[in-house]
């Protein structure tokens, strides 16, 4: 096992392809970066045998296992513990995450939640419920207004606020960066956010979306179930072939309105969170 770099890319590529929808982050952020860690903000582990590349981990603010094996997440793990600890989640694939976690537990302590069953869901044709013609990508001119809601999104999902410990200036610069991507949707009434989603990562093969919220105040109105529709419709158009999301298993609404647009569920993710 090895950190890799800039010329083990293709190889990378390579293994990622065995999944191209499952590992939309991983291959995302390996193309962004080029696997050169000055950009990365964290390293790429690779785990050879006989010379050849099988599987990958990706160690930042999110460690993420990809072609994950009982014996190279037992050498992730391996390397994982020679280090202080530098990711706030663990997330995958559950049998990857798993594996990871039999070795680290011990040592890394008592999580802050651990969410084992979170359905992995994947979309390829344009949904056949009628879209909400008022949902469209938010504007720079926007971000003020669309801010709040991605806070309440955040501490209403994650149980914390994204603002803590000086954190508002980079959570506020990646809305930003979402904005200006083409990347945020939304529905906005009378200067206030009723619908909202982001795709977070994207590939020649797929995009993930992320950070589906709706105003408490309007929820039961089928908002998520059409928003959606139209986020959909918009990214096979015009970002990736495919769409994928993953989210928890005793959220029964956001899942039905997921099934509803025509997502269907393709495996099982888990997220580890300290």
């Amino acid at each position: 096992m090895r950190v890799l770099g800039p010329a083990d890319l293709p190889a990378a590529l390579e293994v990622l392809a065995g999944d191209p929808v499952t590992n939309v982050f991983v291959e995302y952020r390996s193309r962004l970066t080029q696997l050169d860690p000055r950009w990365l903000g964290g390293q790429m582990w690779g785990y050879l045998v006989d010379g050849k590349l099988q599987a990958l981990c990706h160690v930042g603010a999110n460690m993420v296992p990809v072609a994950g094996t009982p014996e190279s997440c037992a050498a992730f793990a391996a390397r994982a513990l020679r280090h202080r600890r530098v990711s706030s989640t663990i997330v995958g694939p559950r049998e990857a995450v798993e594996l990871l976690w039999s070795d680290l537990a011990e040592e890394w302590g008592a999580p802050r939640e651990a969410r084992w069953d979170q359905p992995h869901l994947e979309i390829a044709t344009a949904s056949e419920v009628t879209a909400d013609a008022l949902v469209r990508r938010t504007t720079p001119e926007e971000i003020d207004t669309l801010y709040p809601a991605c806070v309440a999104m955040y501490e209403e999902e994650v149980g914390v606020s994204p603002e803590l410990d000086g954190g508002r200036n980079l959570y506020r610069a990646r809305v930003a960066q979402l904005v200006n991507r083409g990347w945020s949707f939304s529905r906005i009434e009378d200067g206030k956010v009723v619908f909202k989603a982001e795709v977070a990562c994207a590939t020649p093969t797929a995009c993930q979306i992320q950070g589906v919220w709706v105003d408490p105040e309007r929820r039961g109105e089928g908002l998520c179930t059409r928003g959606m529709a139209a986020v959909v419709d918009v990214a096979l158009r015009e970002i990736a072939p495919n769409v994928a999301l993953y989210v928890n298993a005793h959220n029964i609404a956001a899942r039905t309105a997921y099934e509803r647009v025509g997502f269907r569920q393709s495996g099982t993710f888990s997220t580890i969170m300290f």
